[in-house]
């Protein structure tokens, strides 16, 4: 198994996405379409939860599209940036406002298995620790419950990441961890009936300075620990620009996205949430 950690400046990253709150949903639209699909997946599955974790809410679209479909669920949404969770909140309807809850992913202020189901759409890769976190999961889940959950995968902005390695070697995009090696963590933290698949998706973009401003938005740009520091030089930024120009097809540069998904069951006789490693037990 090889999860080398994305090494996330935390700190950076939850300013990015407190910035980004307010303009998030205007370009949140592979997020939108990433969710759905996973709220449609639980028509397939039978479960009837009085507990929700809604593990990287931002601002609140599977919240409330959670609430809706188990109308007598408690639904917790979860998120590190704080203005996230103020429009989740604005979201919610007058009558059903969700539960908030602003903390890290990998130390959830949750009692023990307390929660049925956890749903996390696109929130994992910002895990310097993708096992601890799935030790914290499975600690909050009761036996039986249900982790859902999407991520990045290693292809996500290859493109960007190409582009980026022409002109100098600094950090530019952050890494994706391969979907194998999560279905790995998954079991060596004792997860059960863990079950991967991988979709491919592709943004485009007239330039590749839109999809710059659209991360940026999004407050995914940039928060690697090893990131050049400072401003980007003109000539470095228009250096990536002509790199990223081979990728162009039909007059449009494509933003490529690995989508992974994932599920997999707290066990029924679940005691406690050790993680097992190549190296033992922690």
């Amino acid at each position: 198994m090889n999860l080398s950690p994305p090494d996330i400046d935390k700190r950076q990253s939850r300013i990015a996405f407190s910035r980004a709150a307010a303009r998030y949903d205007e370009v949140a639209v592979l997020q939108r379409e990433i969710g759905q699909r996973m709220i449609e997946r639980l028509d397939l599955i039978q479960l009837q939860p009085e507990a929700i974790l809604d593990l990287g809410a931002g601002t609140g679209f599977a919240t409330t599209a959670l609430g809706r479909r188990y109308r007598k669920t408690q639904v917790i949404a979860l998120d590190f940036a704080f203005s996230m969770l103020l429009q989740a909140r604005r979201r919610g309807s007058w009558w059903r406002r969700p539960h908030c809850l602003c903390a890290d992913l990998e130390r959830l202020p949750l009692a023990d298995q307390s929660i049925d189901l956890i749903y996390s759409n696109a929130a994992l890769q910002w895990s310097n620790d993708l096992e601890q976190t799935f030790t914290e999961l499975l600690r909050v889940l009761k036996p039986g419950g249900l982790l859902l959950f999407s991520t990045f995968g290693p292809d996500t902005l290859k493109e960007l990441r190409a582009a980026w390695s022409a002109v100098d070697g600094h950090s530019h995009v952050s890494r994706f961890p391969d979907m194998h090696d999560v279905g790995d963590a998954l079991l060596h933290c004792r997860f059960a009936d863990p079950v991967m698949d991988v979709d491919r998706m592709t943004l485009t973009y007239r330039e590749v300075t839109g999809l710059m401003r659209d991360l940026k938005l999004l407050g995914a740009h940039n928060v690697t620990r090893d990131r050049p520091r400072g401003l980007t030089g003109k000539g470095r930024l228009q250096a990536m620009q002509r790199a990223y120009e081979q990728f162009r097809v039909d007059g449009l540069l494509p933003a490529s996205y690995e989508v992974v998904y994932g599920h997999a069951w707290a066990p029924l006789n679940q005691t406690t949430s050790v993680c097992v490693t190549m190296d033992g037990i922690e």
